[in-house]
């Protein structure tokens, strides 16, 4: 008699051309946080920067609100006016400031 071995059912994902879009949901390794001799408030100052730095709670704000396609077109449309606007006046007070 032989006896099989149970297999571990694993789960990956493979990028589509749907995982990439922005609206998709963003795939992260789970964060841990060991609570030390330094305390509890320390480590959820340390589980906060790394969801910071993960991008959790941009993504959170993100999704608590539906946005429209268009709506989100024009956010894009308008945010991208407000970086070149900023990038052209760094320029000019920078090409003032040299001379």
């Amino acid at each position: 008699m032989t006896t099989s071995n149970p297999i571990t059912p694993t789960v990956t994902a493979t990028p589509t051309s749907s995982a990439i879009n922005p609206g998709d949901a963003v795939v992260c390794k789970p964060l841990e946080v060991t609570v030390g001799d330094k305390g509890i408030e320390r480590a959820i100052k340390n589980l906060k920067r790394k969801m910071a730095a993960e991008g959790v709670l941009r993504e959170l704000k993100r999704r608590r609100h539906y946005m429209k396609p268009s709506v989100k077109r024009r956010k894009k449309a308008s945010e991208a006016a407000r970086r070149r606007r900023k990038r052209s006046k760094m320029d000019v007070m920078g090409s003032s400031s040299s001379s």
